[in-house]
């Protein structure tokens, strides 16, 4: 089974377009998104571009503040207790990664954890490994559970193995996991036997950033497989999966690009609506 993301995308789309209208026929507040971009990377505003088209298509208002590559710390973080404080902005995204001038961590504590919408802040991730409902997971580990949800696969008592230890995917995907009753074991560079430890598990989901990496070997005829790679090579995009290899298989597989990555930006407004609704 190829476990696509396009219907769950215009699913979660139309649910946002609902809400914002319903919003505006009753003369609520309408969500604002503000956009922290510093320097002129391609792949920033590329990503830039598609959240600002969504916000368009869905009628939640979003702003961009494009910042100078060499913006010294003092400036970028008065920049964001500004956003901070405007009771008209409801949630903010910074692109990551930052230039070396600027300090993450600092960052990180100082956005405001009710407009933190990707988990930046380490309240957010602590509500996130409390299982509180008030956290707001980062958006790729919640479009993982989404998405297997929307195909009604079991997750309950299921074996989940997951290759990927950072805070941003591997580390809040294993709490969400736990929070649906998984039994879950994180991998990394360091797992030794790492095929003989995937094809035993019921689910395994990649992300380790090295195209093609994991051939059948590493999965048996069972396996739901969520690869979460996206690399570019000689122009095309290819997952941490050998696609062609592996889809014949496994049980069920998401395809890069058209898995996973299709709908963790449209997760990412429904966390702007979520956020502006925990402010009110």
């Amino acid at each position: 089974m190829l476990l696509t993301g396009n219907k769950l995308f215009y699913k979660i789309k139309n649910e946002i377009i609902q809400n914002i209208s319903e919003r505006k026929q009753q003369g609520l507040i309408i969500p604002k998104l503000s956009i922290l971009r510093v320097g002129e990377r391609a792949e920033d505003i590329a990503y830039e571009s598609s959240i600002l088209k969504y916000c368009s298509e869905t009628g939640i208002e979003a702003d961009v503040i494009a910042l100078n590559q060499n913006i010294s710390m003092t400036d970028f973080i008065n920049t964001l207790n500004r956003i901070n404080e405007d009771k008209n902005v409801h949630g903010i995204l910074i692109f990551r990664p930052l230039p070396e001038q600027l300090d993450q961590d600092i960052i990180n504590r100082t956005i405001k954890p009710e407009k933190d919408i990707d988990c930046m802040n380490p309240i957010n991730a602590e509500k996130v490994f409390e299982g509180s409902e008030d956290g707001i997971p980062p958006c790729t580990p919640e479009a993982v559970i989404t998405l297997l949800k929307h195909y009604n696969i079991e997750l309950s008592g299921k074996n989940v193995v997951i290759v990927n230890r950072s805070m941003v995917l591997g580390k809040p995907l294993a709490m969400l996991f736990l929070i649906e009753n998984s039994t879950v074991t994180i991998c990394h560079s360091k797992t030794v036997n790492l095929a003989q430890i995937t094809a035993r598990a019921d689910i395994v989901v990649t992300g380790i950033g090295k195209s093609r990496y994991f051939g059948k070997e590493y999965f048996n005829k069972d396996s739901i497989v969520i690869d979460v790679g996206i690399n570019e090579e000689n122009g095309s995009i290819y997952g941490d999966v050998n696609f062609k290899e592996v889809s014949e298989h496994v049980a069920a597989i998401t395809p890069v690009p058209g898995g996973v990555g299709t709908i963790t930006s449209i997760i990412l407004l429904k966390h702007v609506l979520k956020a502006m609704e925990m402010q009110q």
